[in-house]
């Protein structure tokens, strides 16, 4: 049996306006990467975007734009350490008279 590969790419159409458009197409650019040109700022001005497979072509220009516009939540080391610091203030906020709350939390 005979593997045909499948062709899928996407067409990124750019607006400049009194300029012209411009379609990318470049078969090698991925879903996601298109989706980080656009948070970038590499893509702007977005009239529509396509996929195109094997021959049949969708218009996914929401939903490529939604994802783009989705925030990365990621923990940093920053966000952590801040964390540590606001917890150490609730504690010392709430120790009682009968012990110190507050040095047990450094050392743990």
């Amino acid at each position: 049996m005979h593997q045909i590969a499948t062709m899928q790419y996407f067409v990124v159409m750019i607006d400049y306006g009194r300029r012209g458009r411009e379609a990318i197409v470049d078969p090698e650019i991925t879903r996601r990467e298109v989706i980080s040109r656009i948070v970038s700022g590499e893509y702007k001005n977005i009239s529509f975007i396509h996929e195109v497979a094997d021959s049949s072509v969708e218009d996914v220009t929401a939903d490529i734009l939604a994802e783009a516009a989705l925030p990365e939540i990621g923990a940093s080391g920053t966000d952590l350490q801040a964390s540590h610091f606001d917890h150490v203030r609730d504690l010392r906020k709430h120790e009682t008279a009968d012990g110190p709350m507050f040095s047990e939390a450094i050392t743990s």
